[in-house]
């Protein structure tokens, strides 16, 4: 074979192999592209359905004031259970003496107590400690839970101190925060409906829990009277109202979510009997399980609703709490990377694991502000194992988070606005100064910075900057237990003798 031939035969190999890389990077760069357009096509969906225009968080509002207005009309008449706390006396600063306190809502339970010394002394002392509750006994017998808890109790009466003492010949008061499905029958009175959190204990339900703690203090020698029993959201309501008289409402964004607010007693026809001397009562809203045609809901949410222990229940809440967000995320990214190999062609296997995502992983990467979201990067791959993730794939990462914890900031801001609007807070009329305080805690709130700032700035959009400066969200921590302290003392025995002195 001649050279030239020899030559012309290797320079016409090189150009096929040359064309055949050329061709085989224009096919890559063909399903890279259409993989992004299929991801992009993925996050514009998300987006419109999460869209919250105030002409929709209006009629969710408006729907949120109906079902209220339904469900102090009658039990069972609304999707929101408005039920009757009977508290109707919040603090008010007047309270004085030793209180103690019990927040029972998971595996560890905490015991406080308190003195307080009127409008002068407030809370003069504190103190407070918390214990684990062994799994065996988390599902044993009902004395042998109780006694477990009255036993913890006896040993912190123990420590009192010379100057933590009750006054002589006064009983030891509790305030008992009990965070369990309860049919309360009176502020010291409850049958617990169902237990929850690991809790199985199936002779407990349908018993009254203030007697089931009440017998069990007896058989250790604890001389103490439950005062009163409340939820955590009650609690925080009046921790807040004791620390600022116009608190009219409490909410709860953490992991779970709720709404407390104070009635006016003739406005609860449901509730038959004599009116309280102070004509408010305080309501349990129970709104997460709000539902409305209004919610903007998608595919992700109808999936994550389905597959719950819980299908059809507690559908706010499945939208705006912490529980629940980064569980939302995953399941975005997951159809992202099956229908679009968003993290390549083999879809991670955690990604597929449920609420692997929690929902403060997901704030740290909503509020990365490196220049190559090197959070982001290391978020994901301590949770999911993805490396070399391109700033691109971060970025978008970073906008879901954003769609996600906007609609849920927006959401409560409905929410709230419903109260607002139920008890005559959304508008003002000349020359009244009255002032309306939301008394707002838990974890989501307190530490998810973007949700917090979205959620303020929802509220004044509805409300309009006149009468914004007239409502306050204030952060209000430790409802469960001081709280329950306060409502102890509220609804002392001995308040008249209190009073008297």
């Amino acid at each position: 074979m001649k050279k030239e031939t020899v030559v012309a035969v290797v320079v016409g190999a090189a150009a096929v192999c040359a064309a055949a890389v050329a061709a085989d990077a224009l096919v890559r760069r063909r399903r890279q592209s259409r993989r992004r357009e299929k991801v992009r096509a993925i996050a514009d969906g998300f987006r419109r359905r999460c869209a919250t225009p105030i002409e929709k968080l209006q009629r969710l509002a408006d729907a949120m004031t109906d079902e209220m207005h339904a469900g102090l009309l009658l039990d069972g008449g609304s999707k929101l259970k408005m039920l009757v706390s009977y508290v109707d006396n919040l603090p008010t600063g007047d309270e004085k003496g030793l209180f103690y306190a019990l927040d029972l809502g998971g595996t560890n339970f905490r015991v406080m107590r308190v003195v307080l010394g009127g409008q002068e002394g407030r809370v003069v002392k504190q103190e407070s400690v918390e214990v684990s509750i062994p799994p065996h006994v988390m599902t044993a017998t009902s004395d042998e839970l109780f006694d477990f808890i009255a036993q913890a109790l006896k040993r912190f009466v123990d420590t009192e101190g010379e100057d933590m003492r009750p006054s002589p010949g006064r009983q030891r008061e509790l305030g008992f925060t009990f965070s369990f499905p309860v049919n309360q029958t009176s502020i010291s009175s409850g049958n617990l409906i169902k237990w929850t959190k690991g809790f199985s204990i199936d002779e407990t339900v349908g018993q009254d829990v203030v007697a089931e703690l009440t017998k069990a203090m007896e058989r250790v020698g604890v001389d103490m009277r439950v005062a009163a029993l409340v939820n955590d959201t009650v609690g925080t309501l009046a921790g807040g109202r004791y620390n600022n008289p116009d608190v009219i409402a409490a909410v709860i964004l953490g992991t779970g979510t709720n709404a407390a607010y104070a009635e006016r007693a003739n406005a609860i026809p449901k509730m038959k009997g004599a009116l309280p001397k102070s004509g408010e009562m305080v309501i349990n809203m129970e709104w997460g399980s709000f539902h409305s045609s209004h919610l903007p809901l998608t595919e992700y949410d109808k999936a994550l609703d389905i597959e719950s222990l819980n299908p059809g229940d507690q559908i706010f809440e499945k939208v705006i709490s912490g529980m629940y967000l980064g569980e939302i995320l995953r399941r975005v990214l997951l159809k992202m990377a099956e229908e679009a190999a968003l993290f390549g062609d083999v879809v991670p296997p955690k990604l597929t694991s449920p609420f692997i995502l929690r929902t403060p992983v997901m704030s740290a990467m909503h509020h990365d502000t490196s220049s190559d979201l090197t959070v982001v990067g290391s978020k994901l791959r301590e949770v999911f194992e993805i490396s070399n993730t391109s700033v691109e794939t971060r970025e978008l990462i970073v906008e879901l988070c954003n769609i996600i914890a906007t609609r849920g900031a927006r959401l409560s801001a409905a929410g709230i606005f419903g109260i607002l609007k139920k008890v005559g807070r959304d508008t003002i009329q000349k020359g009244d100064k009255k002032k309306s305080v939301i008394a707002l805690d838990g974890g989501l709130f307190e530490h998810y910075t973007k949700f917090r700032d979205c959620l303020k700035s929802t509220l004044t959009e509805f409300l309009g900057d006149e009468v914004s400066e007239s409502v306050t969200i204030e952060l209000s921590n430790d409802g469960s237990g001081i709280g329950a302290a306060l409502l102890a003392a509220s609804h002392s025995r001995y308040l008249e003798a209190t009073e008297e002195s």
